[in-house]
Formats: structure tokens, C-alpha cells, sequence
């Protein structure tokens, strides 16, 4: 079997590049005696792949899976107002893709909810975290703070803040009062630069992240919505303890991994951060391997249907 897989969303900051990039390399990985061809062009192969909603089309040709990632923009349409035909093509291409993937039951309520897709054509692939997430010894930890101008001890945020996205709440966990200095991880935009007390250290590698994570108290997560929180996981598998708001996803994903927080309790998010301790609960299991295989039976499925 040959597989279409759109990659042009691995160049996004955001966890669907992520998402993309490491999906990419697991199929390479064990795909056997199948092959993929990176192309946003379907009939490239005999099943076509788009892992995000930009790349999905009307009329593929050849049997099409989607990743859906989640649909924040139909549940807060106050917020997020694309509303033009582009926004309306790209959700009527996932109603008519052969199978829809998401990353938690969660995210399949809500498309259930928002969207007409047959249950049947919904499957549910976890996501993990980076083969590079891991704890990292004090010497590296030491050399990324210095490199980063960190403090000794500090709370961390990840994500992209290229603009703001209301469900991330990054602003508000800004202002909130706190013991701990709060450390912001991504890039950025000017408006991010407008938030005060707060250390930025703008892009850095996946090395480095790593680090990161490894010499925070902890992750604090204050995201009001989430259709898996990949920073999360990554931060379990550095050995780092991870606070977040009680959202149905990340409760899904992390069940008692994490110590959760009421929604908007950002005074309280920071506060369980600091009082976070080590070991952190171990890191899920799941491998990017794991979610390859399951995506290979998802096209064995479509093809054969």
C-alpha cells in the first residue's frame, strides 16, 4: 500500500507540527512493506492522509483520512471567528473523508456533536511524546538555564504565542499572583513581549526543551480547552510534574497523572505548581510507534472498505 500523506503542516509551531513530524517519521519507521509519499496530492497513493484540517479535500480521488485535531472554532464561535467559505469547505471536507482520527474520546463527543460524521468513520489514536523528552542530568540542566538567562528555580509554560488563542489563557496565568518565577516557552509575537514578570525564551530545540522541562518545578497548564496537551505528556516523560485545569482531554489523557484545578482557578494553578513535588508520576507508555500502527490499520481499513 501506498499512502499520500500531506506533511506541509511539520513547518507549524503549534503541537499539530509537532503531531505531523513525529507521525511522519513513526510511519517511515514501520511501515513495512508499505511506503509514503509526502504529497498534498491524493492520488499520489492509494490512500490519501491530510493530518490537518488545511489539508483536507472536497474530493480526493482516493480513499481519504483526516486528523482532526479538535473543533475549538465551531464550540467558541465568539472567539474564533472564521466564519468564511474556506473555514465552511474545510469541516465539509471532514464530513465527507472516509475515516476521521482523533486524539481523545473527548474530541470525538465533540465532533459527534458538531459535525455530521457517521460515529463508524471516527477512531481515536493517542499521542505521545518526542523520542527526545527525557529527564536530563543536572549538567545540561544547568547549561539551558544559563543559556536562557532562567532562574534557579521557576514554573513553565509551553506552546506558540506567534498569536493570542483564548482557550490558552496565557495572559491571564501571567497576571495571576505567584510564588515561583514563570517561565514561557514558544514563539513569539509582540503581545507576548506586552505580558510582565515573566521570562521568555522564545523557539528552542527539542534538546533544550527537554532541559527545560527537566529543571521546572513544574508544568503549570492553564488551558481552559484541549484536544490531547502534548506539553503535558512531554513534561511527564522529563520527569516533571504537570498542574492543569480540569478539561475533559487532559483529564482523559493524564487521568490521575496530574494534579487538576477548577477552570479560571489560576491563583490556585499556580500555587499547586509550586507546592509540586518529585518523582512526578511515571510518563504514559504510548510511543509515536504505537500511534504509526494504529494509523496503518486506520488506512488497511479505509483501503479495504
Amino acid at each position: 500500500m501506498k499512502v499520500a500523506f500531506d506533511a506541509r503542516g511539520a513547518g507549524d509551531p503549534r503541537g499539530i507540527g509537532r503531531y505531523v513530524r513525529c507521525l511522519l517519521a513513526a510511519l517511515h519507521e514501520t511501515a513495512g512493506e508499505h511506503s509514503v509519499v509526502e504529497s498534498h496530492k491524493p492520488r499520489r497513493g492509494q490512500v490519501f492522509h491530510s493530518p490537518w484540517i488545511d489539508g483536507a479535500q472536497l474530493r480526493a480521488g482516493v480513499p481519504q483520512v483526516v486528523t482532526l485535531h479538535d473543533v475549538v472554532p465551531l464550540k467558541r464561535h465568539a472567539e474564533y471567528l472564521r466564519t468564511g467559505i474556506r473555514f465552511r469547505l474545510r469541516y465539509l471536507a471532514v464530513e465527507r473523508a472516509d475515516r476521521v482520527i482523533v486524539p481523545t474520546r473527548a474530541v470525538e463527543a465533540d465532533v459527534l456533536e458538531h459535525l455530521a460524521v457517521d460515529p463508524a468513520r471516527i477512531t481515536v489514536i493517542g499521542e505521545a511524546a518526542h523520542s527526545a523528552m527525557s529527564p536530563r542530568p543536572p549538567g545540561e540542566v544547568s547549561a539551558v538555564r544559563e543559556k536562557y538567562d532562567l532562574p534557579s528555580e521557576y514554573l513553565v509554560w509551553v506552546g506558540g504565542m506567534e498569536r493570542p488563542d483564548p482557550r490558552k489563557r496565557v495572559a491571564a496565568l501571567a497576571a495571576a499572583p505567584r510564588d515561583l518565577p514563570l517561565v514561557l516557552v514558544g514563539r513569539t509575537r509582540q503581545w507576548a513581549h506586552e505580558l510582565e514578570d515573566v521570562t521568555l525564551t522564545g523557539f528552542v530545540p527539542d534538546e533544550d526543551l527537554a532541559a527545560i522541562y527537566s529543571g521546572a518545578r513544574a508544568l503549570v497548564f492553564p488551558s481552559d480547552d484541549e484536544g490531547f496537551g502534548l506539553p503535558t505528556v512531554e513534561a511527564l516523560a522529563c520527569g516533571t510534574p504537570v498542574v492543569a485545569c480540569d478539561v475533559p482531554a487532559l483529564r482523559e489523557v493524564l487521568t490521575d497523572r496530574a494534579t487538576f484545578v477548577e477552570q479560571g482557578d489560576y491563583t490556585g494553578l499556580l500555587a499547586a505548581g509550586v507546592a509540586a513535588t518529585r518523582p512526578a508520576p511515571p510518563a504514559l507508555a504510548f510511543s509515536w510507534q504505537d500511534a504509526a500502527r494504529a494509523t496503518w490499520q486506520v488506512y488497511e481499513d479505509v483501503l479495504a472498505g
